[in-house]
């Protein structure tokens, strides 16, 4: 694909991601974000226990985003809202002004074990960075994964980062048992601070 083509369908997507964005409440004062959501079991049950925030959550796969759509529509729940992007365009779409201040949960992202696919990973510190951008100080950073080495790397990232600071212990916030999550053979879990300034 001409690089010019793949900038035009970049740019298109994140303008029709904006209109979205748009029409979402995000000048709510309880806001938290779901990177990856899935079939949207983990935030479903999360948003039926905290009817207080609303929650935002996207993911790549539109199948998966109709699933999670129906799970909440079933649960009668009107504090979530599905979103279709990548993260990239995400974070280019998000408007300013606006902040995820409670939570932002990353559950089992693809590892890339492969050490020539690391450059892949979601966890690195542009992300983070990022990230940061679109959070309030103290907003709580929840990472999982089944995948030690990934584990490994990505607490030394967030530690690294000047954004954010790893809790210690880990205070994580919410469990709910989803289906990855119980085909995994072990998992390991890392929660970390949004630093003021």
């Amino acid at each position: 694909m001409p690089i010019e083509e793949a900038i035009r369908i970049k740019r298109d997507r994140v303008a029709t991601l904006q209109t979205i964005l748009a029409e979402l409440p995000l000048s709510h004062p309880a806001l938290t974000l779901e990177i990856g959501c899935g079939h949207g079991h983990f935030l479903t049950a999360y948003a039926a226990e905290n009817l207080e925030e609303h929650c935002v959550a996207f993911d790549i796969i539109q199948d998966r985003l109709e699933r999670a759509n129906r799970k909440t529509n079933a649960a009668g729940l009107c504090n979530v809202s599905w979103l279709r992007a990548f993260d990239q365009d995400f974070f280019d779409a998000f408007p300013p002004g606006f902040v995820f201040n409670r939570k932002v949960f990353i559950l089992f992202p693809d590892p890339w074990p492969k050490r020539k696919h690391w450059k892949n990973r979601l966890i690195q510190s542009g992300f983070l960075d990022k990230l940061a951008k679109i959070t309030a100080p103290d907003t709580q950073l929840c990472f999982r994964t089944d995948h030690a080495p990934y584990f490994e790397a990505a607490s030394i990232v967030i530690n690294d980062h000047p954004d954010w600071t790893v809790e210690s212990p880990t205070l994580w916030p919410f469990e709910r048992l989803t289906v990855f999550e119980a085909r995994a053979d072990g998992f390991r879990s890392l929660t970390a601070r949004r630093k003021s300034g």
